[in-house]
């Protein structure tokens, strides 16, 4: 199922909720059809859940409506959009794995900076208590630390 609501979340720009509820819809509706022996290729189940879950998607979205024209019901996203939304959302969970790497104070310090990114070095140091100069040397050593992380676990 994850699969499902990653393809339609890639392939028709779907809020993530929005994906689950429809590919919930569909999975039900197939699973009924199967008790029914309504689907005797096995083989296309997969092509009819893809298939099932888009049309699906784009009923919900008249349903709720949010097109200002019917042609936008059928807006998806191009072939290098959707590869490029999948690698945005694999490179954000292999830095967030790499931030659990990190040891405690690291970790605390760098989620700090990424909530707060228009603070000085300074107010950094004056938040962590230490100099604004350790500031900068952590800054430096987190990130290549990330750095080599992400390559290696992008390398797999």
């Amino acid at each position: 199922m994850p699969r499902i609501v990653d393809y339609l979340v890639i392939t028709m720009k779907a809020d993530r909720n929005e994906a689950r509820e429809c590919t919930q819809e569909v999975f039900t509706e197939v699973y009924d059809r199967i008790r029914k022996d309504k689907i005797r290729e096995h083989k296309y189940i997969f092509r009819y859940i893809t298939l099932s879950v888009k049309n699906e998607y784009v009923r919900y979205k008249k349903y709720q409506h949010r097109f200002a024209a019917p042609d936008e019901a059928y807006d998806q996203a191009e072939p290098a959009e959707q590869i490029q939304n999948l690698m945005d959302e694999e490179r954000m969970k292999q830095l967030e794995e790499c931030l659990y790497e990190l040891d405690r104070e690291s970790r605390s310090l760098i989620k700090y900076m990424l909530k707060h990114p228009d603070k000085s070095s300074q107010e950094y140091a004056e938040h962590f208590n230490i100099s604004s100069g350790n500031v900068r040397i952590r800054k430096s050593r987190i990130l290549n630390i990330l750095h080599h992380c992400y390559k290696r676990k992008a390398s797999k």
